[in-house]
Protein backbone atom coordinates (compact mmCIF):
# COMPACT_ATOMS: atom_id res chain seq x y z
CA UNK A 1 0.00 0.00 0.00
CA UNK A 2 1.54 3.29 -0.92
CA UNK A 3 0.36 6.13 1.17
CA UNK A 4 3.15 9.00 0.33
CA UNK A 5 1.90 11.30 -2.06
CA UNK A 6 4.27 11.20 -5.42
CA UNK A 7 5.77 14.27 -6.13
CA UNK A 8 7.67 13.15 -9.62
CA UNK A 9 4.34 12.57 -11.79
CA UNK A 10 6.06 11.60 -14.57
CA UNK A 11 7.03 8.13 -12.73
CA UNK A 12 3.62 7.09 -12.04
CA UNK A 13 2.47 3.53 -12.29
CA UNK A 14 -0.43 2.35 -11.95
CA UNK A 15 -1.43 1.38 -8.45
CA UNK A 16 -2.02 -2.32 -7.31
CA UNK A 17 -5.13 -4.03 -8.95
CA UNK A 18 -7.94 -6.60 -6.59
CA UNK A 19 -6.97 -10.01 -7.49
CA UNK A 20 -9.40 -13.16 -7.63
CA UNK A 21 -12.55 -13.79 -9.09
CA UNK A 22 -13.48 -11.51 -12.27
CA UNK A 23 -15.73 -9.24 -11.62
CA UNK A 24 -19.69 -9.56 -12.55
CA UNK A 25 -20.09 -6.12 -13.21
CA UNK A 26 -17.27 -5.86 -15.61
CA UNK A 27 -18.52 -8.40 -18.01
CA UNK A 28 -19.53 -7.75 -21.39
CA UNK A 29 -22.60 -9.82 -23.27
CA UNK A 30 -19.22 -11.10 -25.40
CA UNK A 31 -17.29 -12.41 -22.40
CA UNK A 32 -20.36 -14.03 -20.41
CA UNK A 33 -20.98 -15.62 -23.63
CA UNK A 34 -17.81 -17.74 -23.78
CA UNK A 35 -18.07 -18.10 -20.04
CA UNK A 36 -21.22 -20.01 -21.15
CA UNK A 37 -19.80 -21.80 -23.69
CA UNK A 38 -17.34 -23.02 -21.41
CA UNK A 39 -20.38 -23.89 -18.68
CA UNK A 40 -21.95 -25.91 -21.16
CA UNK A 41 -24.98 -22.97 -20.40
CA UNK A 42 -27.54 -22.56 -23.41
CA UNK A 43 -28.97 -19.27 -22.42
CA UNK A 44 -28.71 -16.13 -24.11
CA UNK A 45 -25.70 -13.62 -22.98
CA UNK A 46 -27.51 -11.07 -24.17
CA UNK A 47 -30.52 -11.55 -21.91
CA UNK A 48 -28.48 -12.32 -19.35
CA UNK A 49 -26.00 -9.38 -19.25
CA UNK A 50 -29.54 -6.87 -19.38
CA UNK A 51 -30.52 -8.85 -15.96
CA UNK A 52 -27.27 -8.43 -14.54
CA UNK A 53 -26.93 -5.03 -15.10
CA UNK A 54 -30.03 -2.95 -15.53
CA UNK A 55 -31.54 -2.53 -11.65
CA UNK A 56 -35.11 -2.79 -12.29
CA UNK A 57 -34.57 -6.68 -13.14
CA UNK A 58 -33.44 -7.42 -9.83
CA UNK A 59 -35.10 -8.52 -7.06
CA UNK A 60 -34.63 -8.54 -3.29
CA UNK A 61 -31.82 -10.39 -2.92
CA UNK A 62 -30.07 -8.51 -6.34
CA UNK A 63 -29.58 -10.13 -9.91
CA UNK A 64 -32.86 -12.43 -10.49
CA UNK A 65 -31.77 -15.76 -12.40
CA UNK A 66 -32.74 -18.92 -12.92
CA UNK A 67 -30.68 -21.87 -11.04
CA UNK A 68 -28.54 -22.66 -14.28
CA UNK A 69 -27.61 -18.92 -14.45
CA UNK A 70 -26.85 -18.70 -11.15
CA UNK A 71 -24.21 -21.79 -11.26
CA UNK A 72 -22.72 -19.62 -14.08
CA UNK A 73 -22.18 -16.59 -11.80
CA UNK A 74 -20.86 -18.20 -9.11
CA UNK A 75 -17.48 -18.57 -11.13
CA UNK A 76 -17.49 -14.35 -11.23
CA UNK A 77 -17.29 -11.94 -7.99
CA UNK A 78 -20.73 -10.83 -7.19
CA UNK A 79 -19.48 -8.30 -4.35
CA UNK A 80 -21.39 -4.82 -4.96
CA UNK A 81 -19.84 -2.15 -3.13
CA UNK A 82 -22.29 -1.59 -0.18
CA UNK A 83 -23.70 1.81 0.59
CA UNK A 84 -22.60 2.44 4.63
CA UNK A 85 -23.50 5.77 5.46
CA UNK A 86 -25.70 8.67 3.90
CA UNK A 87 -24.69 12.40 4.74
CA UNK A 88 -27.56 14.26 3.73
CA UNK A 89 -26.96 17.90 3.13
CA UNK A 90 -29.01 21.16 4.12
CA UNK A 91 -30.22 21.57 0.31
CA UNK A 92 -32.85 19.06 0.76
CA UNK A 93 -31.40 16.36 -2.12
CA UNK A 94 -27.85 16.03 -1.93
CA UNK A 95 -25.95 13.48 -0.05
CA UNK A 96 -22.80 12.38 0.42
CA UNK A 97 -22.51 8.74 0.00
CA UNK A 98 -19.94 6.09 1.91
CA UNK A 99 -19.43 3.04 0.70
CA UNK A 100 -17.04 -0.16 1.27
CA UNK A 101 -15.18 -1.87 -1.25
CA UNK A 102 -12.92 -4.57 -0.52
CA UNK A 103 -12.50 -3.19 2.84
CA UNK A 104 -11.86 0.21 1.77
CA UNK A 105 -13.86 2.83 1.95
CA UNK A 106 -14.61 5.35 -1.08
CA UNK A 107 -16.92 8.20 -1.27
CA UNK A 108 -19.51 9.35 -3.75
CA UNK A 109 -22.29 12.23 -3.87
CA UNK A 110 -25.83 12.05 -4.96
CA UNK A 111 -27.57 15.18 -6.99
CA UNK A 112 -30.76 14.68 -7.85
CA UNK A 113 -32.55 17.36 -9.97
CA UNK A 114 -36.55 16.93 -9.34
CA UNK A 115 -37.94 20.35 -9.62
CA UNK A 116 -37.10 20.51 -13.69
CA UNK A 117 -39.03 19.69 -17.00
CA UNK A 118 -36.64 16.93 -17.30
CA UNK A 119 -35.56 15.35 -13.75
CA UNK A 120 -31.92 13.97 -14.45
CA UNK A 121 -29.73 12.79 -10.97
CA UNK A 122 -25.89 13.07 -11.18
CA UNK A 123 -23.42 10.45 -9.24
CA UNK A 124 -20.27 12.40 -8.55
CA UNK A 125 -18.26 9.00 -8.26
CA UNK A 126 -14.55 8.33 -7.23
CA UNK A 127 -11.97 5.99 -10.01
CA UNK A 128 -9.38 5.15 -6.63
CA UNK A 129 -8.86 5.11 -3.35
CA UNK A 130 -6.91 8.07 -2.30
CA UNK A 131 -5.30 10.17 -5.05
CA UNK A 132 -1.30 10.45 -6.06
CA UNK A 133 -1.42 14.32 -7.27
CA UNK A 134 -0.50 15.79 -4.53
CA UNK A 135 -3.05 19.02 -5.48
CA UNK A 136 -2.70 21.14 -2.22
CA UNK A 137 -6.44 22.29 -2.16
CA UNK A 138 -7.59 18.65 -2.41
CA UNK A 139 -8.76 16.69 0.72
CA UNK A 140 -8.30 13.53 -0.98
CA UNK A 141 -4.42 14.66 -2.32
CA UNK A 142 -3.71 14.15 1.09
CA UNK A 143 -4.61 10.33 1.34
CA UNK A 144 -1.73 8.94 -1.20
CA UNK A 145 -2.50 7.07 -3.26
CA UNK A 146 -3.89 3.65 -1.84
CA UNK A 147 -4.65 1.65 -5.01
CA UNK A 148 -7.07 1.93 -8.10
CA UNK A 149 -10.87 0.39 -8.50
CA UNK A 150 -10.97 -2.34 -11.03
CA UNK A 151 -13.91 -1.68 -13.14
CA UNK A 152 -16.41 -3.68 -11.66
CA UNK A 153 -16.09 -1.44 -8.73
CA UNK A 154 -16.77 1.59 -10.57
CA UNK A 155 -19.60 -0.14 -12.64
CA UNK A 156 -20.41 -1.12 -8.89
CA UNK A 157 -20.43 2.13 -7.08
CA UNK A 158 -23.21 2.60 -9.97
CA UNK A 159 -25.28 0.20 -9.79
CA UNK A 160 -24.98 0.37 -5.77
CA UNK A 161 -25.82 4.09 -5.70
CA UNK A 162 -29.03 3.26 -8.36
CA UNK A 163 -30.09 0.29 -5.96
CA UNK A 164 -30.03 2.48 -2.49
CA UNK A 165 -30.73 5.73 -3.45
CA UNK A 166 -32.44 6.27 -7.62
CA UNK A 167 -32.80 5.80 -10.53
CA UNK A 168 -33.90 2.21 -11.01
CA UNK A 169 -32.96 3.30 -15.09
CA UNK A 170 -30.18 5.31 -16.79
CA UNK A 171 -32.59 7.33 -18.79
CA UNK A 172 -32.29 9.74 -15.64
CA UNK A 173 -28.72 9.68 -14.86
CA UNK A 174 -25.36 11.69 -15.47
CA UNK A 175 -21.91 10.57 -14.06
CA UNK A 176 -19.12 12.65 -13.40
CA UNK A 177 -15.65 10.81 -12.82
CA UNK A 178 -14.52 13.64 -10.07
CA UNK A 179 -15.22 11.90 -7.07
CA UNK A 180 -12.04 10.48 -5.05
CA UNK A 181 -9.12 9.97 -7.74
CA UNK A 182 -7.57 10.86 -10.73
CA UNK A 183 -9.74 8.64 -13.41
CA UNK A 184 -6.32 8.82 -15.89
CA UNK A 185 -4.49 7.15 -13.71
CA UNK A 186 -7.01 4.21 -13.87
CA UNK A 187 -7.68 4.88 -17.49
CA UNK A 188 -7.92 1.11 -18.25
CA UNK A 189 -10.54 0.70 -15.37
CA UNK A 190 -12.33 4.04 -16.08
CA UNK A 191 -12.22 3.05 -20.20
CA UNK A 192 -13.55 -0.16 -19.58
CA UNK A 193 -16.28 0.54 -16.50
CA UNK A 194 -17.49 3.71 -19.06
CA UNK A 195 -17.85 1.24 -21.93
CA UNK A 196 -19.84 -1.60 -19.97
CA UNK A 197 -22.33 2.02 -18.49
CA UNK A 198 -22.90 2.50 -22.50
CA UNK A 199 -23.87 -0.54 -23.25
CA UNK A 200 -27.01 -0.06 -25.20
CA UNK A 201 -28.16 -3.81 -23.72
CA UNK A 202 -27.26 -2.78 -20.20
CA UNK A 203 -27.95 0.44 -18.47
CA UNK A 204 -27.23 2.31 -21.69
CA UNK A 205 -26.51 5.44 -20.50
CA UNK A 206 -24.87 7.79 -23.39
CA UNK A 207 -21.28 8.88 -23.25
CA UNK A 208 -22.41 12.81 -23.57
CA UNK A 209 -23.71 12.04 -20.00
CA UNK A 210 -20.67 11.26 -18.84
CA UNK A 211 -17.84 13.74 -17.64
CA UNK A 212 -14.45 12.74 -16.69
CA UNK A 213 -11.98 14.64 -15.02
CA UNK A 214 -8.28 15.17 -15.23
CA UNK A 215 -5.40 17.38 -13.43
CA UNK A 216 -3.54 17.43 -16.83
CA UNK A 217 -2.09 13.71 -17.51
CA UNK A 218 -1.12 14.51 -20.95
CA UNK A 219 -0.08 11.34 -22.07
CA UNK A 220 -3.32 9.63 -20.95
CA UNK A 221 -5.34 12.57 -22.46
CA UNK A 222 -3.80 11.88 -26.07
CA UNK A 223 -4.74 7.57 -25.19
CA UNK A 224 -8.02 9.24 -23.37
CA UNK A 225 -8.72 10.86 -26.93
CA UNK A 226 -8.86 7.72 -28.98
CA UNK A 227 -11.23 5.90 -26.70
CA UNK A 228 -13.69 4.17 -28.92
CA UNK A 229 -16.27 4.67 -26.85
CA UNK A 230 -15.39 8.15 -25.05
CA UNK A 231 -17.14 10.63 -22.36
CA UNK A 232 -16.55 14.42 -22.03
CA UNK A 233 -13.15 15.72 -20.24
CA UNK A 234 -12.91 18.12 -18.08
CA UNK A 235 -9.50 19.57 -17.17
CA UNK A 236 -8.99 21.30 -13.91
CA UNK A 237 -6.49 24.36 -14.60
CA UNK A 238 -6.65 26.25 -11.12
CA UNK A 239 -4.03 28.41 -12.04
CA UNK A 240 -2.67 29.91 -15.13
CA UNK A 241 1.35 30.58 -14.90
CA UNK A 242 3.17 27.45 -14.53
CA UNK A 243 4.77 29.09 -10.93
CA UNK A 244 1.57 29.12 -9.42
CA UNK A 245 0.31 25.86 -11.14
CA UNK A 246 3.43 24.06 -10.11
CA UNK A 247 3.22 25.00 -6.47
CA UNK A 248 -0.46 23.69 -6.06
CA UNK A 249 -0.59 21.33 -8.51
CA UNK A 250 3.01 18.99 -9.05
CA UNK A 251 1.31 17.50 -12.41
CA UNK A 252 2.24 20.66 -13.71
CA UNK A 253 6.03 20.49 -13.03
CA UNK A 254 5.79 17.48 -15.62
CA UNK A 255 3.28 18.60 -18.17
CA UNK A 256 3.31 22.37 -18.07
CA UNK A 257 0.41 25.01 -19.56
CA UNK A 258 1.99 25.07 -22.46
CA UNK A 259 1.99 21.46 -23.36
CA UNK A 260 -1.36 20.72 -21.71
CA UNK A 261 -2.61 23.60 -24.20
CA UNK A 262 -1.47 22.42 -27.26
CA UNK A 263 -2.68 19.09 -26.80
CA UNK A 264 -6.24 20.17 -26.10
CA UNK A 265 -5.62 22.31 -29.59
CA UNK A 266 -5.31 19.31 -31.01
CA UNK A 267 -7.92 17.25 -29.18
CA UNK A 268 -9.86 15.61 -31.88
CA UNK A 269 -13.62 16.99 -31.04
CA UNK A 270 -16.57 16.07 -32.32
CA UNK A 271 -18.86 18.33 -33.51
CA UNK A 272 -20.00 19.94 -31.27
CA UNK A 273 -18.22 19.21 -28.15
CA UNK A 274 -16.16 21.12 -25.80
CA UNK A 275 -13.55 20.82 -23.14
CA UNK A 276 -14.61 21.68 -19.52
CA UNK A 277 -11.79 24.19 -18.28
CA UNK A 278 -12.68 23.86 -14.20
CA UNK A 279 -10.30 26.63 -12.29
CA UNK A 280 -10.77 26.41 -8.54
CA UNK A 281 -10.66 29.94 -6.80
CA UNK A 282 -8.15 30.34 -4.18
CA UNK A 283 -8.09 33.65 -2.18
CA UNK A 284 -5.07 35.65 -2.55
CA UNK A 285 -3.31 32.92 -4.94
CA UNK A 286 -5.25 32.62 -7.90
CA UNK A 287 -7.88 35.09 -8.18
CA UNK A 288 -6.50 38.30 -9.26
CA UNK A 289 -6.55 40.37 -12.20
CA UNK A 290 -3.39 39.37 -13.61
CA UNK A 291 -4.78 35.80 -13.54
CA UNK A 292 -8.00 36.70 -15.18
CA UNK A 293 -6.02 37.99 -17.92
CA UNK A 294 -3.74 34.89 -18.16
CA UNK A 295 -6.92 32.35 -17.63
CA UNK A 296 -8.49 34.29 -20.65
CA UNK A 297 -5.37 33.65 -22.60
CA UNK A 298 -5.55 30.01 -21.78
CA UNK A 299 -8.97 29.97 -22.85
CA UNK A 300 -9.07 31.66 -25.65
CA UNK A 301 -9.16 29.60 -29.49
CA UNK A 302 -9.83 26.43 -27.44
CA UNK A 303 -13.18 24.92 -28.21
CA UNK A 304 -14.40 25.05 -23.79
CA UNK A 305 -16.31 26.41 -21.35
CA UNK A 306 -15.13 27.79 -18.24
CA UNK A 307 -16.26 26.63 -15.02
CA UNK A 308 -15.15 28.59 -11.87
CA UNK A 309 -15.44 26.95 -8.16
CA UNK A 310 -14.84 28.67 -5.39
CA UNK A 311 -12.77 26.36 -2.95
CA UNK A 312 -14.62 24.03 -0.63
CA UNK A 313 -12.65 25.01 2.34
CA UNK A 314 -11.63 21.89 4.54
CA UNK A 315 -9.47 21.30 7.47
CA UNK A 316 -6.72 19.44 5.45
CA UNK A 317 -5.60 22.90 3.64
CA UNK A 318 -4.70 26.63 4.25
CA UNK A 319 -6.24 27.53 1.36
CA UNK A 320 -9.12 30.07 1.56
CA UNK A 321 -12.25 30.51 -0.55
CA UNK A 322 -12.69 34.08 -2.01
CA UNK A 323 -16.11 36.03 -0.40
CA UNK A 324 -19.16 35.82 -2.71
CA UNK A 325 -18.09 39.70 -3.55
CA UNK A 326 -14.96 39.10 -4.87
CA UNK A 327 -16.44 35.88 -6.63
CA UNK A 328 -18.46 38.30 -8.55
CA UNK A 329 -16.00 41.15 -9.23
CA UNK A 330 -13.09 38.11 -10.73
CA UNK A 331 -15.60 36.55 -12.57
CA UNK A 332 -16.48 39.68 -14.37
CA UNK A 333 -13.13 40.61 -14.99
CA UNK A 334 -12.92 37.37 -16.45
CA UNK A 335 -15.95 37.63 -18.50
CA UNK A 336 -14.71 40.73 -20.15
CA UNK A 337 -11.49 39.68 -21.27
CA UNK A 338 -12.84 36.65 -22.64
CA UNK A 339 -15.08 38.90 -24.72
CA UNK A 340 -12.13 40.77 -26.13
CA UNK A 341 -10.34 37.80 -27.32
CA UNK A 342 -13.66 36.27 -28.77
CA UNK A 343 -14.34 33.33 -26.56
CA UNK A 344 -16.86 31.54 -27.61
CA UNK A 345 -17.46 29.15 -24.99
CA UNK A 346 -20.01 29.60 -21.72
CA UNK A 347 -18.24 30.85 -17.95
CA UNK A 348 -20.26 29.78 -15.40
CA UNK A 349 -19.68 29.60 -11.52
CA UNK A 350 -20.33 26.19 -9.94
CA UNK A 351 -22.66 26.05 -7.20
CA UNK A 352 -21.14 23.65 -5.37
CA UNK A 353 -23.63 21.02 -3.88
CA UNK A 354 -22.70 19.26 -0.91
CA UNK A 355 -20.47 21.77 0.96
CA UNK A 356 -21.74 21.22 3.98
CA UNK A 357 -21.44 18.11 4.98
CA UNK A 358 -17.58 18.08 3.18
CA UNK A 359 -19.06 16.36 -0.46
CA UNK A 360 -18.39 19.16 -2.45
CA UNK A 361 -15.23 18.79 -5.28
CA UNK A 362 -12.23 18.82 -3.53
CA UNK A 363 -13.39 17.47 -0.06
CA UNK A 364 -13.89 13.73 -0.39
CA UNK A 365 -11.61 11.94 1.55
CA UNK A 366 -11.34 8.28 3.15
CA UNK A 367 -12.71 8.10 6.84
CA UNK A 368 -14.39 11.15 7.27
CA UNK A 369 -17.74 10.95 6.44
CA UNK A 370 -19.03 9.66 10.00
CA UNK A 371 -17.67 13.15 11.16
CA UNK A 372 -20.13 15.47 8.56
CA UNK A 373 -23.04 16.77 9.42
CA UNK A 374 -23.31 16.08 13.20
Amino acid sequence: MTLAIVDDVRSLKPAPEPAGLPSLWALNPGEIESMAKEADFNGSAVQLFARIQRIAAWNDDGVDVGKRARLLLDRTDRSLPRVVEEVPSDDGATRMVLLTADGHKIEGVHMPRTHVKTPRTTFCISSQVGCAMGCTFCATGTMGIVRNLSAGEIVGQVLALMRAKGPSTGHELNLVFMGMGEPLHNLEHVARAVEILCDERGIGLSEKRITVSTSGLVPQIERFAQLAVRPLLAVSINAADDATRSRIMPVNRAWNLGVLKKTLEHYPYRRGEKVLLAYVLLHGENDGDDDARRLADFAAGLPANLNLIPLNEHGRTSHKAPDDAWIASFSKRLYDELVLREFRGVLTTRNNRGRDVQGACGQLVQGEAQKRGR
